[in-house]
């Protein structure tokens, strides 16, 4: 059971954030809000730091309401101060790389259709090769394994029971996963923004 809390904590960022936004955004960019905005004097970096300051505090309440919950009608193993540590800051820190994520995908299309599609294509395909629908990546073929723990998520999903009261844990192989989807998350804001950027000086100029 306390497997299952830690695995399902991940819907909190992935559906909250990743899901969310994406939609949310997409929809926003479609009837050019986000240009209104700018029109307005308000700077693209002040608002995404705003949208991610209430995407993270809805995120609290999220999380803080699982935990309740869970704990009060769940036989949930009491984790060590340091597990839980982890555990919450994993969480916020992938809110943070899906939001990133959310936020290029959309500004790359700029259409509800083809963002939520990729999104959910994403969000399913991560939920799969992270083990949370019952295989665990270690029972994987051994190139979707490769692929499969490239995924902070998948070392959420397998590994972190493991340390969950006691015990050590070497923690090299998931700060690698994480580095990697940060920046990959990065990269495709980055290349979004400046696409956007393009974009709208185009439209000025004509």
């Amino acid at each position: 059971m306390t497997s299952i809390f830690i695995s399902n904590s991940l819907m909190i960022p992935l559906a909250t954030v990743f899901v969310s936004y994406s939609a949310t955004f997409s929809q926003e960019l479609e009837k050019g809000i986000p240009l209104r905005f700018r029109l307005f004097g308000y700077r693209e970096k002040d608002l995404i730091i705003s949208k991610i300051l209430a995407y993270l505090i809805f995120m609290t309440v999220a999380i803080i309401i699982y935990g309740i919950v869970s704990f009060l009608t769940l036989k949930i193993q009491v984790p060590s101060f340091s597990s839980a540590l982890v555990l919450i800051g994993s969480l916020y820190f992938l809110a943070i790389i899906f939001f990133a994520l959310a936020h290029g995908i959309s500004l790359f299309f700029k259409k509800f259709g083809p963002t939520y599609s990729i999104t959910m294509l994403l969000y399913f395909a991560i939920m799969i090769l992270s083990g949370m629908f019952g295989v665990q990546a270690k029972d994987f073929p051994e190139l979707l394994m490769k692929v499969a723990y490239l995924l902070p998520t998948t070392y959420i999903c397998g590994d972190f029971i493991d340390f969950w009261q006691k015990g050590s844990y070497n923690f090299m192989p998931y700060i690698q996963s994480l580095v990697l989807l940060a920046s990959i998350a990065a990269i495709i804001m980055f290349l979004a923004i400046n696409k956007n950027s393009r974009y709208i000086h185009r439209d000025k100029a004509i």
